[in-house]
C-alpha cells in the first residue's frame, strides 16, 4: 500500500470514526494511534492537515444548546444587493457562528450564542443596529435531534446515536470560574499536542485530572454532545443543504418531531416559535446532501410517510456560507 493510500484511508478513519467516542485520557492521539495502526506523529500530522483544509474545524467539544449559556436562531429579510453588506456587518460579532444565506424572503440566517441572555439580547440588539434590519428571532423551545455528525461512508447519514427524545429546557446551571475558563478554553478546540489536556489544564489554573474529569462530566450530563472531531460538511462533499420549516399542530408536533429525528439524513430538528404573521412555521429540520434533488426527493418522500400533506411547509436550501465557526460562550 502507497504512502498516498494510506495516508487517505487514514483522514477517512479520522473523519469518520472520531466525531465521537474520543478517547478522554491524557495521550488521546496516542490512543487514536494505537486504534488506527499508525504512528502518534501520522495522527497529529493528519488532523492538522485537515484542518488547514478546512475539512474539519476543530477536535473538541460540541455544547449542547442553552446548557452553559443562552443561543437563538435568527433571520433578516435583506434586499439582495445589500446581503453581501449586511453578512460581513453581521460577521464582525464574535457572538455569531453561523451565518449562511438561504432561499427565502428571510435569506440571511445566522446562530448567536453568548454567556448569558442578557448578554444574548444585549448582542441581538447590536446586531439589529449595525445591519439596518429587523431581527426574526427564533430561540429553542425543545429538542428533537441536534447532533451534525455525519457517516462519510453512508450518503449524509447521521452517525448513529442514541433514540432521541424531546429535551424541554430549563435554566443553563451556572459556571464556577475553572469551569467559565474552560469553557474559553476549549472554544478554540484541542491543541493538536501530545498531552493536549495538559495544555488546557495549563490555560485554565488547574490539574490534567480535573480537566478530564470536567469533560467526562460534562459528556454525561448532556452539557456536551459529543467530543470528537468537528467535520465541515460542505468541504467534504454535502453541498445540497436544505432547511425543512413546517407548521404543525402542536397536539402533533412531539410525535412528527420524534419521528423525523430518527430518519436518516436528519441532523437536526427542533421546535422554535412562530412569529406570526411572519413566520407562520414550528419545526425545522436540517437534511444534508449531495444534490440538490436528492434532498427535494428525500424530503417528499418523508413528508409523505408521515402524512404532513396538510401542514404547510417551506424549505430554504442554503446558498453562500458567509461564516462558520464554533460557538463562543465567553
Amino acid at each position: 500500500m502507497s504512502s498516498d493510500t494510506l495516508a487517505g484511508g487514514l483522514d477517512f478513519r479520522l473523519l469518520n470514526d472520531f466525531q465521537r467516542n474520543f478517547p478522554l485520557c491524557p495521550a488521546p492521539f496516542a490512543e487514536l494511534a494505537a486504534r488506527l495502526g499508525v504512528g502518534e506523529g501520522a495522527v497529529l500530522r493528519s488532523l492538522e492537515q485537515l484542518r488547514r483544509e478546512g475539512k474539519i474545524s476543530r477536535v473538541g467539544a460540541v455544547f449542547a444548546p442553552k446548557r452553559i449559556g443562552a443561543s437563538t436562531l435568527a433571520a433578516m429579510a435583506v434586499p439582495p444587493d445589500r446581503l453581501g453588506a449586511v453578512a460581513e456587518a453581521v460577521n464582525r460579532f464574535p457572538e455569531v457562528n453561523h451565518n449562511y444565506e438561504r432561499e427565502h424572503r428571510y435569506n440571511l440566517w445566522f446562530v448567536v450564542t453568548a454567556g448569558s441572555e442578557g448578554r444574548l439580547q444585549a448582542a441581538l440588539g447590536a446586531i439589529e443596529q449595525a445591519a439596518g434590519y429587523p431581527i426574526l428571532r427564533l430561540p429553542l423551545l425543545r429538542e428533537f435531534h441536534i447532533d451534525l455528525g455525519f457517516d462519510l461512508d453512508g450518503a449524509g447519514k447521521s452517525v448513529p446515536v442514541p433514540a432521541p427524545r424531546a429535551v424541554p429546557f430549563s435554566a443553563p446551571t451556572p459556571l464556577g470560574e475553572l469551569e467559565r475558563r474552560l469553557v474559553m478554553a476549549l472554544q478554540e478546540g484541542l491543541p493538536l499536542f501530545i498531552r493536549p489536556f495538559q495544555v488546557l489544564a495549563s490555560r485554565v489554573g488547574c490539574e490534567e485530572s480535573e480537566v478530564l474529569e470536567r469533560i467526562r462530566c460534562w459528556c454525561e450530563a448532556g452539557v456536551i454532545k459529543r467530543f470528537g472531531v468537528v467535520v465541515r460538511h460542505h468541504e467534504l462533499g454535502y453541498t445540497a443543504n436544505a432547511m425543512l420549516v413546517q407548521d404543525i399542530p402542536e397536539a402533533r408536533i412531539e410525535a412528527v418531531g420524534e419521528a423525523l429525528a430518527r430518519e436518516p439524513g436528519v441532523t437536526l430538528c427542533y421546535q422554535r416559535p412562530r412569529v406570526l404573521p411572519d413566520w407562520p412555521y414550528n419545526l425545522f429540520c436540517m437534511i444534508h446532501g449531495q444534490a440538490r434533488a436528492e434532498v427535494e426527493a428525500h424530503i417528499a418522500a418523508l413528508r409523505a410517510r408521515l402524512d404532513l400533506a396538510g401542514c404547510a411547509h417551506d424549505v430554504l436550501f442554503s446558498l453562500t456560507r458567509f461564516k462558520q465557526t464554533g460557538a463562543r460562550y465567553a
